[in-house]
C-alpha cells in the first residue's frame, strides 16, 4: 500500500468532488456532489496533488450509481489532463456502484473530470475573439441567477429579409462539449470561406455560447443556480428562477426565428444525433422535410454524425413543450433540433486516446455551417 500525502481538491471553476477518504493512493475514495438544490448529479471535475510518478494510484466514485445517469457509466472512460489542455482518456469500470479508474502519474499531479472543461475564462476569450477577430457585434447581454453575463451575439446586419439562424449551447451546465461546439463556429466565423460568406448573405447568425454559466461554475450537470433545468423551462421561464432562458425568449421576439439549433451533450448514447419536434401539436409537413434534410446533409459530410440511434421518436401531440426545441419549433415554425455529442466516444469513428472530445466537437460545429449553407435557401 502507498502511503502518501495526496491532495484532492476541487475549489476552482466547475470543481466537484468530495474526499471520502485519501489516505490510500491505491483506494482513493470519493463522491459526487449533486447540484444545488437539486438531486441531480453526474459531474465531477477535480486535482489530484502529491502523487508518486510511475506508481499505481487509484480512484473511486463511490456514488455513482445514484446518479442521474447511472447507466452511463458502462463503456465510459474518465478524461484526465496533466496540463488543462491536452487531455485522455483514462480507462474505467463501473461494478454497479462505483465508476473506478486507475493510473500510473507522469506527473506529481493530474486533473480528473467527466468531460473536457470549457473553463469561464476561455469563454470571455471566446465572445473577445468572436467580437474582434470573428467580425460579430455584441446584440444584448443577459442576466444569469447569480449575475453572470450570458452574451447573445450576432454575425450579420440584421437586414429586413434575411434568415435568421440560431445557436445556443450548455444549457446543462455539465455538458461543455457544447461551448467547444461554439468555439468551432465562431473559429469558423474568424476564417470567413467562400461557403460562408454565402450564408450570411441570406442569413445572419445569433449565437449563445454559454446559456448557463452559474451552474457550469458551481459544477452541475443539469441546473442553474436555482436548481432550475434550463431545458424543462421553455414555457414557465421567469426572471427569479430560469432568468437565462427568459431573457433569450425576450430576444427571440425581438429578432425572429428562421431556424434554432441547442446544442447537448448524452450521457449514454456514443454517437452524434438530433432530436427534433415531430411530437409538437403544431408539427408540419415543412419542418419534418427540413429534419431530414438537414440529417441527410451532415450525415453524408461527416462520419461523425448518424441517424440510426437516438432518443425515441415523440407520439404526435405528445412533446414536451418545456424543452427548446419543441418551444421554439412550435411558436416559430421553424426547423428546430436538438444536437446531442456523446460524453462516451462516437463508436462510428473511436478515438481511443481523446474519446469524444472538445477538438471533435468543434470540427462538427465547422460541419454544420457547411449544411446550413446549403439549406439557408429553403428554411422558409
Amino acid at each position: 500500500m502507498i502511503q502518501t500525502a495526496l491532495s484532492v481538491t476541487c475549489d476552482f471553476d466547475s470543481g466537484n468532488i468530495v474526499v471520502l477518504d485519501a489516505s490510500n493512493a491505491q483506494n482513493v475514495q470519493l463522491a459526487i456532489r449533486p447540484d444545488t438544490r437539486s438531486a441531480h448529479f453526474q459531474w465531477f471535475h477535480f486535482k489530484v496533488g502529491g502523487m508518486q510518478v510511475g506508481q499505481p494510484h487509484a480512484f473511486n466514485l463511490t456514488n455513482a450509481s445514484e446518479s442521474s445517469y447511472n447507466r452511463a457509466w458502462t463503456g465510459y472512460n474518465a478524461a484526465a489532463s496533466y496540463d488543462q489542455k491536452h487531455w485522455f482518456r483514462v480507462p474505467s469500470q463501473f461494478d454497479g456502484k462505483a465508476l473506478s479508474f486507475s493510473l500510473s502519474p507522469e506527473q506529481p499531479q493530474i486533473w480528473f473530470a467527466y468531460f473536457e472543461p470549457y473553463s469561464r475564462e476561455r469563454h470571455d476569450w471566446l465572445i473577445e475573439q468572436a467580437l474582434n477577430q470573428a467580425g460579430a457585434q455584441l446584440l444584448s447581454t443577459g442576466s444569469s441567477v447569480e449575475g453572470r453575463d450570458i452574451a447573445l451575439l450576432r454575425k450579420g446586419d440584421g437586414a429586413p429579409g434575411k434568415r435568421k439562424i440560431w445557436i445556443i449551447a450548455q444549457q446543462h451546465p455539465g455538458e461543455h462539449m457544447a461551448e467547444w461546439f461554439m468555439e468551432g463556429i465562431i473559429e469558423r466565423l474568424k476564417e470567413d470561406d467562400a461557403q460562408l460568406q454565402a450564408l450570411l448573405v441570406s442569413a445572419d447568425l445569433y449565437l449563445v455560447p454559454h446559456m448557463n454559466p452559474d451552474g457550469a461554475f458551481h459544477g452541475h450537470l443539469r441546473t442553474n443556480a436555482q436548481g432550475k433545468d434550463l431545458n424543462r423551462a421553455w414555457q414557465d421561464a421567469t426572471p427569479q428562477s430560469s432568468p437565462e432562458v427568459f431573457f433569450i425568449k425576450q430576444q427571440m421576439e425581438i429578432h425572429g426565428v428562421d431556424m434554432f439549433l441547442d446544442v447537448h451533450g448524452d450521457e449514454e448514447i456514443p454517437y452524434v444525433f438530433t432530436a427534433a419536434c415531430e411530437g409538437n401539436p403544431g408539427y408540419t409537413e415543412q419542418q419534418k422535410a427540413l429534419e431530414a434534410d438537414f440529417r441527410a446533409r451532415l450525415s453524408a459530410l461527416t462520419t461523425d454524425f448518424q441517424t440510426r440511434y437516438g432518443y425515441p421518436q415523440s407520439a404526435p401531440g405528445k412533446a414536451n413543450m418545456n424543452l427548446a426545441c419543441n418551444s421554439v419549433g412550435e411558436r416559430y415554425k421553424c426547423l428546430s433540433l436538438t444536437l446531442e455529442m456523446p460524453f462516451k466516444d462516437n463508436d462510428d469513428a473511436p478515438d481511443v486516446v481523446t474519446g469524444w472530445s472538445g477538438k471533435r466537437s468543434m470540427r462538427l460545429a465547422r460541419d454544420v455551417l457547411t449544411v446550413l449553407g446549403q439549406m439557408v435557401s429553403v428554411l422558409r
